[in-house]
């Protein structure tokens, strides 16, 4: 047993409490909170956030990061000490020629974004967030340039904090490969959406009556209400104190019945992952999802790969039917399926089909690494997103509130996230045809067992938390890195058939 790392373990204690709290307080400010609370809990927040900081961030915690680093102290760590050891020097080199009360200050910033974003959308005002928007910007290009090395590219550090080892020349060969294959097939499929009628989805749904099918669905693709909520936001999220703490929001719409729904199951897969990390490393750097593009692929294999098929929904369907008698009686379980399929180029990421998703990503990387090798201002946001979307998707956004604004993302600070989004859809197309090869999975959502699919994740993938990575994950479970491959093959073979092209 190292000493050393004993010694390590009580600052981070420290600093995983300090974490905990936050996480309670901007839980609490997106779901619950007044809204005369914000100013108030965001100086605490920030009070919080700068002791958080200096928990981790001092010379103590920096000599022992360096003894834990040499070989004779190596072979006293079991593998998750190492792992420790590792996420926190990362997190260190990150952070420690950050001044305090900068971090302090931005940590009382970002407080306050979330509740501007949200009163800009409504307002659909992109100019009410604007100076808050430029502040976050300054404020992570600064940070990222404390610890950039010379011939360093500012988004390249940014991204490889969300996934490890994926940078922009990467991601442009990723993104070039799915966008050759995808926007010709959604052409294809465009042209042909007026086959599937899925009127029935903007009838009029009752909000509670959602919100119980919502908890109904969640607990039935796996989520433990034992060891969480489901509350309602303005953007749906997942977050957790530690695995016995997992917590996810929904935002209902009474004429969307597939919103919430699918929504919920996402935010299920999310949270279904943070429930089933180790007992031995919750709590700890690594106790939480290895990165968050592995976080993605578990939300949107949840959602997407089996929750929008045909076999989950043969022993579910009825359910919904009794739920929404009046507006569902009529609708056959093919006719459903068909619908939560139908693929239409639209505006907002979260309500988009699976097949345009990953579009959506596209345009706010490229937008992000604009902003961040300077070619564009804040201002010239809206402007620039809307060219996009003409050039992606076709069609254009008439307000800002479903342009620019739609996204909460930004107002976190989380520039270099969404990425994950489309390297998630990819895992999860690559798991499925795995899983396709080692278990009867069709049989199992017929008969409307999913313990042994989720048994196999949390084996796979879950029990780990963030003590390896992407591909070390990948390579050790099918020994393959990440291959766009299959999600090209999986969208390919799903649509042609759901359109007979």
């Amino acid at each position: 047993m190292s000493q050393t790392f004993e010694k390590l373990k009580q600052y981070i204690d420290k600093s995983m409490a300090y974490q905990t709290a936050l996480t309670l307080l901007h839980w609490d400010l997106e779901t619950l909170a007044p809204e005369e609370s914000m100013n108030n809990t965001a100086k605490v927040i920030g009070l919080l956030s700068g002791e958080e900081f200096k928990s981790i961030i001092n010379d103590d915690v920096r000599q022992l990061l360096e003894e834990l680093g040499q070989p004779k102290e190596q072979e006293m760590l079991s593998f998750n000490q190492k792992a420790i050891v590792k996420a926190l020097t990362k997190s260190y080199e990150q952070m420690e020629h950050i001044p305090p009360e900068e971090y302090q200050a931005y940590g009382e910033l970002t407080a306050k974004a979330s509740a501007i974003w949200a009163k800009a959308k409504e307002a659909n005002s992109f100019e009410d967030f604007r100076p808050t928007l430029s502040d976050i910007i300054a404020y992570q290009k600064k940070f990222a340039g404390y610890r950039s090395k010379e011939g360093d590219k500012l988004y390249n550090l940014l991204l490889n904090d969300y996934e490890e080892g994926f940078s922009m020349e990467k991601l442009d060969a990723f993104f070039n490969k799915i966008k050759a294959a995808i926007i010709p097939l959604l052409k294809e499929v465009a042209a042909k959406q007026d086959s599937i009628d899925k009127s029935y989805n903007n009838l009029h749904y009752d909000k509670e009556k959602q919100l119980n099918f919502a908890k109904f669905v969640s607990e039935y693709v796996g989520y433990d209400f034992k060891k969480g909520v489901l509350a309602e936001s303005a953007h749906p999220f997942t977050t957790h104190l530690h695995n016995h703490d997992v917590r996810i929001t929904t935002h209902i719409y009474e004429n969307n019945l597939e919103s919430s729904i699918f929504s919920v199951i996402h935010e299920s897969g999310h949270g279904i992952y943070e429930m089933y990390v180790d007992d031995a490393i919750t709590m700890t750097p690594v106790g939480q999802g290895s990165s968050m593009g592995i976080h993605e692929s578990q939300s949107r294999f949840y959602e997407n790969i089996i929750g929008r098929s045909q076999a989950f929904w043969t022993p579910l369907y009825p359910k919904l039917q009794e739920t929404f008698p009046e507006q569902l009686s009529n609708v056959t379980l093919l006719q459903f399926v068909k619908g939560i399929n139908k693929a239409v180029p639209s505006l907002i990421r979260t309500e988009a089909d699976e097949l345009s998703y990953s579009l959506h990503i596209i345009i706010r990387y490229e937008i992000e690494k604009m902003l961040f090798e300077d070619e564009i201002k804040v201002e010239d946001l809206p402007t620039v997103w809307n060219q996009k979307y003409e050039e992606y998707l076709g069609i254009e956004p008439e307000t800002d509130s479903d342009g620019v604004l739609q996204d909460i993302h930004w107002s976190g600070g989380m520039f270099g996230y969404f990425p994950s989004y489309a390297l998630g859809s990819a895992i999860a197309a690559q798991l499925y045809y795995y899983m396709r090869s080692v278990m009867p999975l069709e049989t199992y959502l017929k008969e409307g067992n999913l313990v042994p699919i989720r048994e196999f994740l949390n084996n796979a993938i879950h029990k780990y938390g963030a003590t390896k990575n992407t591909n070390e994950l990948l390579m050790e479970l099918m020994n393959e890195e990440l291959n766009a491959d299959y999600y090209i093959k999986y969208l390919t073979e799903k649509y042609t058939k759901l359109y007979n092209l």
